[in-house]
């Protein structure tokens, strides 16, 4: 039997009975029963933020796995890229010294695929730095490999192109040195022998007697010839292919006509005087995508090596030109 409590009640002078109603009982009820439900819940608070469940474990150790797998991803990017860096550099040294063409700009090959908000489905979880960055890494690698894949399909062309690429490009001199009686005015700043001015010289002048032929240094297409009043007088411009064009000026006959396809050492007119000039010779120049280049780099099919660098040293020290 449970204990029954009592009260005096001064007014009767009696011990009466204290009888709680249903809600003072629940109240102390709840009361006692509080400390035992506030130690639950914490320790199933504990519990759940300290030890996993089997489901979460596992997720765990899925995550963890990943994110391995990330890692060992982000190193072989890293051999990838040190391989593509490799194949870039063999690609461009190629351009450069075998077929005379222009690499393929640093700009096109580092070209992005999409700004930030490319990854932003990636965004806001633990990982999503790695995962962003390696994502990040794997699209600009395909990138590259795609350009990469159309500069090598541009080499296999210009492979099957070689034998014409080699008898196009300028590399002979206009007038062999049998008929040289000297050369002068080369590529650089010179005075200028009429206005008497510091004016750049585009070209080379090759001194020799009226009428000496003068010869085509490769194979291409006749593009002018005529006589004009742009101080060239009467000239003749070859189109090779390949980004190469060539200017022979100050002839006194012209031996071809536009449109006419031309080879290596074939006349293409004999040497004058007419233009600005102050002498019988040939004023001879080397364009390259449209821009003038020092025709003594051009020379490496008939000469020495001791006489290209007399030719280098004669055709840089002169103070005048002819033209």
């Amino acid at each position: 039997m449970s204990e029954h409590k009592y009260r005096f009640n001064p007014k009767t002078l009696n011990f009466e009975r204290i009888r709680l109603s249903a809600w003072q009982k629940a109240k102390r009820i709840a009361l006692a029963l509080l400390p035992g439900l506030v130690v639950g819940l914490l320790g199933i608070v504990l519990v759940y933020q300290f030890v996993d469940s089997p489901k979460e474990a596992e997720f765990r150790r899925e995550n963890k796995q990943l994110l391995v797998q990330y890692e060992l991803l982000n190193k072989q990017l890293a051999e990838l890229e040190r391989v593509m860096g490799d194949v870039r550099r063999r690609d461009d040294n190629i351009y450069r010294t075998i077929f005379e063409a222009d690499p393929i700009p640093e700009s096109m090959r580092q070209a992005g695929v999409g700004g930030i908000n490319r990854y932003r489905d990636l965004a806001g979880y633990a990982s999503s730095e790695l995962v962003m960055g390696t994502r990040a890494r794997l699209d600009k690698l395909t990138r590259q490999l795609v350009v990469q894949s159309r500069s090598l399909d541009e080499v296999g062309s210009l492979v099957l192109r070689k034998q014409e690429m080699l008898a196009s490009i300028p590399a002979v001199q206009p007038i062999p040195n049998e008929d040289l009686t000297q050369t002068a005015g080369g590529f650089g700043w010179r005075i200028h022998p009429i206005h008497k001015i510091r004016k750049f010289h585009a070209g080379m002048d090759f001194t020799c007697k009226q009428g000496t032929p003068i010869h085509t240094t490769g194979d291409g297409q006749v593009i002018f010839a005529e006589y004009s009043t742009n101080g060239y007088g009467m000239h003749v411009i070859i189109d090779h292919g390949f980004d190469y064009e060539t200017l022979y000026a100050h002839m006194s006959k012209l031996e071809v006509r536009v449109g006419q396809k031309v080879r290596r050492g074939d006349v293409i007119g004999l040497v004058g005087n007419t233009g600005l000039s102050v002498g019988p010779h040939l004023h001879y120049e080397v364009h390259k995508g449209h821009e003038a280049v020092d025709p003594a780099n051009y020379y490496f099919n008939d000469l020495s090596p001791a006489e290209y660098a007399r030719m280098v040293e004669i055709s840089r020290s002169a103070g005048q030109a002819l033209d």
